[in-house]
């Protein structure tokens, strides 16, 4: 497994990520451990978090409840000096603090209830979910109107506020490194320059929706974090499954994600089954599976990127640590761009 670092921080973590926002819901604890156990036999030893988790559904009566399964593993295994735990700060969505933004005020007392649910004394990497003035994310990119933001003095000063408060928790041992999600190019930059006037952490990186389907962060974002270091943790590098093939001609598989929440999240456009079947003729042309074929092409972007894979079933799992080291060719990564330049932005 090659290793990578995220931003300038100098953590060096696994190029793949697992994803943990299935723990607790569709994936039974005992299953989440061995996923765990699964993930660091193969090199992967880099997890991703939320406070939220789980999703599908996400419910007031279950958040929390993916941290509290990796805490036990934590805490029965003995091994956690051998991950690398990101986490997240929800926002205004949900059903964590409906209604309340990040303020430098919640940071400390969430982080203090992830670290107990986690069950250690440190976060390597601490996210914000989302950006308190909104975001472009989650299909909202169809309507996106940023007149809708306060003030940008109000968001920086709003912004330098966390990060005083963030180097208080570095500086306490709490967190090692700080990262944003859902963000956008203007945002990340602001966070950068806030770094700079506070002397608080600074990103390290960025987790938004990418995959072959999904590839907004192709242009500003991507230029923003070559040039400024920020790793991309590219969520859903699968499509949700899309790229799998394992919705095609209509199918809908017991227990998958679709299963539970028909629109996959406004994934489910009337364009997205033929971009689907062109990225899975492309691996069938090239004798690839088509999610080993996904994760890899990932991995030769322009811009530092760590895909976050997740897995309901250990079976699911053990198909995608066996593709971990497909390489793919220039004919191939040709065909690849055909297909985009013919479906772009399916949903």
């Amino acid at each position: 497994m090659n290793r990578t670092t995220l931003g300038r921080t100098g953590i060096e973590v696994s190029e793949y990520c697992l994803g943990t926002m299935t723990f607790g819901t569709q994936t039974s604890e005992a299953h989440s451990h061995t996923q765990i156990e699964m993930a660091l036999d193969a090199g992967i030893d880099f997890l991703d978090t939320a406070e939220m988790y789980p999703v599908n559904p996400v419910l007031a009566e279950t958040v929390g409840r993916t941290e509290e399964i990796i805490g036990n593993w934590n805490a029965t295994s003995g091994r956690r000096g051998e991950v690398v735990i990101a986490t997240k700060h929800s926002g205004q969505g949900g059903f964590v603090r409906p209604g309340q933004p990040i303020t430098k005020d919640t940071i400390e007392e969430t982080l203090n209830g992830s670290l107990r649910r986690l069950q250690t004394d440190h976060v390597d990497l601490y996210q914000l979910h989302w950006p308190n003035r909104g975001s472009y994310h989650f299909r909202q990119n169809w309507g996106y109107d940023p007149r809708k933001q306060p003030s940008s003095d109000a968001i920086f000063d709003e912004m330098c506020g966390i990060l005083e408060k963030m180097k208080e928790m570095e500086t306490a041992g709490k967190v090692r490194a700080f990262g944003l999600s859902n963000e956008s190019a203007w945002g990340t930059m602001n966070w950068l320059e806030a770094a700079k006037a506070t002397g608080g952490p600074r990103v390290a990186s960025i987790q938004n929706e990418y995959s072959m389907l999904c590839r907004l962060y192709d242009t500003d974002m991507g230029e923003t974090a070559y040039h400024e270091d920020v790793t991309l943790l590219a969520f859903s590098p699968l499509a949700c499954g899309y790229l799998t093939g394992k919705y095609q001609s209509g199918a809908v598989p017991e227990g998958s994600r679709k299963s539970i929440g028909e629109t996959m999240g406004g994934r489910a456009s009337p364009r997205v089954d033929a971009a689907t079947d062109a990225y899975i003729d492309i691996a069938a042309k090239h004798g690839l599976d088509p999610t080993h074929m996904a994760l890899a092409w990932t991995l030769t972007r322009p811009f530092p990127t760590i895909p976050i894979f997740g897995a309901t079933t250990l079976d699911q799992l053990a198909h995608i640590l066996g593709g971990l080291d497909v390489k793919l060719t220039k004919e191939l990564m040709a065909d690849v761009d055909k297909a985009h330049r013919a479906h772009p932005m399916p949903y």
